[in-house]
C-alpha cells in the first residue's frame, strides 16, 4: 500500500464520499490499489505520492485539462494575473474579453453569465430559462450535474436518471416540494419527448438536452426537438460541459446542427482552472437580471485568463483536430486489439471522449484493465480522454501495454476474478461504508 492509499483511508474518516467528485473516487477504478492523490504533473504524466511516473491514458483531470497538466501558456497568463492579483473590489477586465470572444465563436449568443464548475453553471442555467417562462417543469436528457433540479427527478421514480448516465443517484435531501418538476427523456427518443411535451405543454420553462455524449444524434432528433420549443416560446438549454471545445473550439452543436437557445459550457474551456460560462440569447439571458443570480468567486480573474488563454492556443494550434485524430486511432486499437484477443467489446462516444465496455465480466475486466495497466505504468480505465499533450509515442506505448493486456484477460477469462488482487471496482453512485 502506497502514500496515496494511506491518505485516501484517512479521507474516508473525516470527508464524507472521500473525495470531492464521485469521478475522482478510487472505488471507481482500482478500489484499495489506486495511487489516489498527486504530489505533480505535467503534459500527460503524472506523479504520485510515492514518486510513481505514470502516464494518464484516462480522464485528464476528468476532461478538464484539454490541453495537457500544466500547459505553459496558460499557467504564465495564470501567474501574471495572481502578480497582479486575483480578487480585488472592482471587476476584472477579462470577463468582457471573455464574453466577447465567446459571442464571436457562437454568433447566434447575445449575452453571458459565469460560474466555476458545470453543476451551478446548469443551475443557472435552469433558473434563467424559469425566470424568462414563469413555468417550473423542465425536460432534459442526459447528465446535468448534482443539483436539486436534477436530482428531482429522482424523487417520483427513484430509478428515472439510471439510464441517463449514472445509476443509483438519491435524491435524499432534496426538498420533496420539487417533485413534478422534472421529466427525463432519452436522448434520439423523439416519441417520447413529444408524449413529453403535450403532456406538459403549458407548463414547462426549459427543455435541457446534451449535444452529444455516448452516441451521435440520429435524422430528425434536433429538428423536432427546436421545432416543439420553438413554437410554444420554451428555451431550448444545451449542455456543453462535457462536449464542449472538443471537437471544434466552442460548442459541439455548431457542427451537429443544433441551434439552442442557451448553451452552458466548463471543463474544456480552461485547461484545469476553475471556469464555466452560461451563453444565450437576450430574450432569454436577460431574465437574469429578474432574479438572484449572484457570488463573490464568480468574479475573480483567473478563470477568465485561463479561459481566454486555452482558446486561443485552441484556435492557433487546431487543437480540436488533434484530439479528434487521438480518439480516432484509440478507438480503432481498442477495437482491433479486442478481436486479436477475441474479445468482445462495445467501443463508442465521441473521438476525444472515447469509451469502451466488455461484454463478458463487465466489471471485473474493467477492474483487471485497470490493475494490469497500472502495473505498467498507465493511469487507464476504459475511457479515454484525449488532450494535446498525448503525442504519437504516447499513445503507442499505451495500445502496446492494452494490446499484453486484452491478452491476459483473454487468456484468464474462465475465472477472471481470481487475479484481482483487490476488490471489483463500483459503478454508478453508492455510498461508502
Amino acid at each position: 500500500m502506497g502514500k496515496g492509499q494511506e491518505l485516501y483511508i484517512e479521507a474516508k474518516k473525516i470527508i464524507p464520499g472521500g473525495t470531492q467528485l464521485l469521478s475522482k473516487r478510487p472505488e471507481q477504478f482500482l478500489p484499495e490499489l489506486w495511487p489516489a492523490y498527486y504530489e505533480k504533473a505535467k503534459g500527460c504524466e503524472v506523479w504520485d505520492l510515492d514518486g510513481n511516473k505514470f502516464i494518464d491514458m484516462s480522464y485528464m483531470g476528468i476532461g478538464s485539462c484539454t490541453l495537457g497538466y500544466a500547459d505553459d501558456d496558460v499557467d504564465n497568463a495564470v501567474v501574471d494575473v495572481i502578480r497582479k492579483s486575483n480578487m480585488t473590489t472592482l471587476n476584472c477586465p477579462e470577463e468582457v474579453e471573455l464574453a466577447k470572444k465567446l459571442i464571436e465563436l457562437h454568433p447566434w449568443a447575445e449575452m453571458v453569465r459565469y460560474a466555476r464548475g458545470g453543476g451551478e453553471a446548469m443551475s443557472i442555467a435552469i433558473r434563467i430559462a424559469r425566470a424568462s417562462t414563469g413555468k417550473d417543469i423542465i425536460l432534459f436528457s442526459g447528465y446535468h450535474g448534482w443539483h436539486d433540479w436534477y436530482l428531482s427527478a429522482n424523487l417520483t421514480d427513484n430509478k428515472a436518471l439510471d439510464g441517463q448516465l449514472l445509476p443509483g443517484l438519491s435524491p435524499k435531501g432534496v426538498a420533496r416540494g420539487l417533485v413534478g418538476t422534472s421529466y427525463p427523456f432519452y436522448y434520439n427518443n423523439k416519441e417520447e419527448f413529444i408524449e413529453l411535451m403535450n403532456k406538459f405543454s403549458d407548463r414547462i420553462g426549459g427543455v435541457v438536452l446534451e449535444a452529444v455524449r455516448n452516441i451521435d444524434p440520429e435524422p430528425g432528433f434536433f429538428e423536432v426537438i427546436e421545432r416543439e420549443t420553438s413554437k410554444r416560446n420554451i428555451p431550448l438549454i444545451v449542455d456543453e460541459v462535457s462536449s464542449g471545445f472538443r471537437i471544434n473550439t466552442g460548442g459541439a452543436h455548431l457542427k451537429l446542427g443544433l441551434n439552442p437557445d442557451i448553451a452552458v459550457f466548463a471543463k474544456g474551456m480552461s485547461n484545469g482552472y476553475a471556469m464555466a460560462a452560461i451563453i444565450g440569447k437576450k430574450i432569454f439571458m436577460d431574465a437574469a437580471q429578474d432574479t438572484f443570480i449572484s457570488s463573490t468567486y464568480w468574479t475573480e480573474r483567473i478563470g477568465p485568463v485561463a479561459a481566454i488563454a486555452t482558446i486561443n492556443k485552441m484556435l492557433q494550434f487546431n487543437v480540436q483536430d488533434h484530439l479528434i485524430e487521438c480518439g480516432k486511432i484509440i478507438q480503432k486499437g481498442w477495437s482491433d486489439l479486442a478481436i486479436k484477443h477475441n474479445l468482445e467489446i462495445h467501443v463508442g462516444s465521441m473521438y476525444p471522449l472515447s469509451h469502451f465496455d466488455f461484454f463478458e465480466n463487465a466489471l471485473i475486466n474493467k477492474t483487471l484493465f485497470t490493475q494490469e495497466m497500472l502495473e505498467a505504468g498507465f493511469l487507464a480505465t476504459n475511457s479515454y480522454y484525449a488532450c494535446y499533450a498525448h503525442k504519437s509515442e504516447h499513445i503507442e506505448l499505451y495500445l502496446t501495454a492494452v494490446d499484453k493486456v486484452f491478452q491476459f484477460i483473454s487468456n484468464v477469462r474462465e475465472n477472471p476474478l481470481e487475479y484481482l488482487k483487490g476488490p471489483i471496482c463500483q459503478s454508478g453512485f453508492k455510498r461508502l461504508s
